[in-house]
């Protein structure tokens, strides 16, 4: 399947940007990016990176030349780390679209299509899959991010073609025009580097108009020692660059010093980049991964298993001593590996006792690894190693403990309204007229022709609330009025039904008239009693 930038179409607009654009230009970009990325906060970032990775996955003890020494892996940081990433996302993320300003009919409608359609995109493109995928980055490598592609070529079941969908970006392949500043939608320009099969490259570039002698020619000219990528047969390295003209996003796309897409204007006012780090650092877009500060510790544990090991074999065991001249064929014990000697040990055999390790090592090794899960706000409670004595206790401790991932929730939660609000601009861009189906106030289908570029036509702002997908259920929301109303703080029965959502109840509107039919019969027998006055008393 054909995968395009978000935003790349025909559009009314200028189709030559401002600024002249040259390959040379971004190849001079990328480099600058490069070198700032190998001295970023403190050291090389790439290495850094792939440090985190392996320790995350187990690979520890890479690059230790120590043939003979048993590598033991404690791997304490992949617990703790898959522990931050289900806490983060244990609820399922919802989002709740608003209005700023009055009611009105038809804009209620457009937010119930809008509504709609985000919901599709996200099950589509398995963007709820995609954010754990997108924490665990964050935690592991510091910065999270997520490309948003538009494909003008995916089935959608009518005329108009074309769907969103998500790519899950590494943060060294993404760099920032300004690197002290981490707001994606602040900077200059965005360049985002990936590895591409030849063919697909060389497709790319005939098909806009690039020469065949170019075309040829771009294996050839990238330069495998400046890119700082792995390089594999048949693929090269494509850099994407997106920057803002005129309140619009354009784009254009080099490979092997060639310019393969020409500038185009995207017809967008956001970047298609949501990016997220863990914990910010003043002055860089890349941030501060849970990883990073606890390598060495788990270096030190592992260290100090691998020396008990050691230990262990070489003298848990008792030596044997024992004359050759008794046994001239040999002592056969080879658990403890017998030292045969000349003489008269006590006469035929001896055992020689070796000294204990101390008991420091080992509770060295426990203390080092609480202290890390504590200094990472991973208590053994939140991890479930303890007995469920108390269980009220354990809770108070588990929610005390998951107070420290506040802060990335929150960053968490922006991440997630920022590609949001991606994807309601490249609906206004490219989805053109399509067939919507919304749920109108009794809870019944309809279906509409929308034009989704009239999303500017009206002049009014759009409020994305991000959180627990709890706090919009419709589940929860049944089980809060039928406690209101059971405790009596919701007593009218109107009140109670309006509040229900449609589909639990089909006929709601029909009940609803018949509700206030009998409240308003109720109140004119009332009327026509007061009126009539008090019963006269019989004589």
């Amino acid at each position: 399947m054909k995968s395009l930038p978000v935003g790349e179409m025909q559009t009314d607009q200028q189709t030559r940007p401002r600024r002249k654009i040259t390959s040379e230009q971004i190849a001079e970009e990328y480099n600058q990016a490069v070198a700032y990325n190998q001295k970023c906060n403190g050291g090389n970032l790439y290495e850094r990176v792939k440090q985190n990775e392996h320790f995350f996955v187990g690979n520890q003890w890479e690059g230790v030349n120590a043939p003979n020494l048993d590598k033991p892996v404690m791997n304490i940081l992949k617990r703790v780390i898959s522990f931050f990433v289900s806490s983060i996302v244990s609820d399922d993320v919802g989002a709740e679209l608003t209005l700023f300003g009055g009611k009105n009919q038809m804009r209620e409608i457009e937010l119930k299509i809008i509504s709609q359609q985000i919901a599709e995109i996200i099950e589509n493109t398995k963007a709820k899959a995609k954010n754990r995928d997108a924490i665990r980055d964050a935690a592991v490598d510091g910065d999270a991010c997520f490309y948003i592609n538009f494909d003008p070529e995916l089935e959608t079941g009518q005329e108009a073609k074309g769907g969103i969908d998500i790519e899950v970006l590494p943060c060294t392949s993404v760099y920032f025009g300004n690197p002290q500043v981490w707001e994606a939608q602040k900077q200059p320009y965005i360049l985002i580097q990936m590895r591409k099969t030849l063919d697909d490259v060389m497709e790319e570039g005939r098909e806009n108009g690039v020469s065949e002698e170019e075309v040829s020619s771009i294996a050839e000219n990238e330069d495998p020692n400046s890119l700082n990528v792995e390089t594999e047969d048949g693929k090269v390295t494509v850099i994407t660059r997106f920057w803002r003209e005129n309140g619009t996003v354009w784009f254009c796309r080099t490979a092997g010093g060639i310019m393969l897409v020409p500038p185009k204007d995207t017809g967008y006012r956001l970047y298609p980049i949501a990016w997220m780090s863990w914990d910010k650092i003043k002055n860089s877009y890349h941030g501060q991964a849970a990883v990073t500060g606890l390598i060495p510790n788990q270096i030190f544990i592992n260290k100090l298993f691998a020396m008990c090991m050691e230990h262990v074999k070489k003298l848990a065991f008792p030596k044997v001593m024992y004359n050759r001249s008794v046994f001239p064929n040999g002592y056969t014990n080879r658990v403890g590996e017998a030292i045969g000697v000349s003489g008269d040990p006590s006469a035929a055999a001896k055992v020689i006792e070796s000294a204990d390790m101390s008991s420091q090592v080992m509770a060295l090794i426990e203390n080092t690894m609480q202290y890390t899960r504590d200094t990472m706000g991973a208590s053994d409670a939140s991890l479930g190693n303890v007995k469920p004595d108390n269980t009220s206790a354990i809770i108070a401790v588990q929610k005390a403990s998951a107070m420290p991932l506040e802060l990335q929730r929150m960053g968490f939660y922006q991440f997630v309204e920022d590609y949001i609000r991606i994807f309601i601009d490249i609906m206004r861009a490219n989805y053109g007229v399509r067939q919507v189906a919304y749920e109108d106030e009794n809870g019944n289908s309809q279906e509409l022709l929308y034009d989704f570029s009239g999303i500017d036509r009206f002049r009014w702002k759009l409020n994305v609330n991000i959180g627990a997908s709890t706090y919009w259920s419709e589940l929860m929301q049944m089980q809060t009025l039928d406690n209101l109303f059971a405790q009596k703080i919701i007593t009218d029965p109107a009140d109670y039904l309006e509040s229900v959502p449609s589909q639990y109840v089909p006929n709601k509107q029909k009940l609803l008239a018949k509700i206030r039919e009998r409240e308003q019969m109720a109140q004119q027998a009332a009327m026509m009693q007061q009126q009539a006055g008090p019963p006269m008393e019989m004589q």
